[in-house]
C-alpha cells in the first residue's frame, strides 16, 4: 500500500474528465483503489476521486457517514459511477476537499440521490443516499467530470479559509 501524492487546485488533472474503465480484472486497478484508500484515511477524509491522486480515471471512493462505525472504517469503491436526483429539493452545506485544503466553501447538492457504480470486482452496485452521503457522492463524481465545489458555490462570498468560515460565517448562521 502507497500513500498518493494529492493534486491541488491548479492542477490540470483537477479539469479534465476521467475515463471510463473498461477491464475489472487487473491487479493495478484493486491496487489503485487500495492506495486511494490508504490516501484518504491517512489525509481524513471522507472521500476521493481518482483525478485527485493524478489519475484521469473514473473511480471515486467514499465513507458512509451513515453506517461507520467509531472502531471500523468502512470504504466503498465505485468504479464508473453515475448518480441522478431523486427530486428538485437542494440544500446548501459547507464543503472542504483534499485539493482545497484548509478552504470551505457553501454548495448547493441535490438533498436525495440514486447512483450505481461498479465494485472492484464488476459488480453493480446500486444505492440511494442522502444528507451528508448524497453530498459526499456529488462532490466525488464531480472530480471525474472535472469539476471543483468552488464552481458551485451558493454564494460567491461564502468561501474561504476553514478557520475565518467557522469564526464569522458559521457563526453567524447560528446566531439566526
Amino acid at each position: 500500500m502507497s500513500i498518493l501524492k494529492i493534486a491541488k487546485l491548479g492542477h490540470p488533472v483537477l479539469l479534465r474528465k476521467g475515463t471510463k474503465i473498461d477491464n475489472f480484472a487487473t491487479d493495478s486497478l484493486k491496487r489503485t483503489i487500495y492506495d486511494m484508500s490508504e490516501t484518504m484515511i491517512d489525509y481524513n477524509g471522507i472521500g476521493l476521486a481518482a483525478p485527485q491522486v493524478h489519475l484521469s480515471k473514473r473511480i471515486i471512493i467514499f465513507r458512509n457517514p451513515d453506517i461507520e462505525e467509531k472502531e471500523k472504517i468502512q470504504i466503498t469503491p465505485l468504479v464508473n459511477p453515475v448518480f441522478k436526483p431523486l427530486g428538485d429539493e437542494t440544500e446548501d452545506d459547507w464543503e472542504g476537499c483534499l485539493s482545497i485544503p484548509g478552504m470551505q466553501g457553501l454548495v448547493r447538492r441535490y438533498k436525495k440521490i440514486s447512483y450505481y457504480g461498479f465494485d472492484i470486482d464488476g459488480n453493480k452496485i446500486e444505492n440511494i443516499a442522502e444528507g451528508l452521503h448524497a453530498r459526499v457522492i456529488q462532490h466525488e463524481i464531480d472530480h471525474l467530470d472535472g469539476i471543483l465545489y468552488t464552481s458551485r458555490l451558493s454564494d460567491d462570498k461564502a468561501f474561504g479559509f476553514e478557520k475565518e468560515i467557522v469564526e464569522f460565517w458559521k457563526n453567524e448562521q447560528q446566531r439566526k
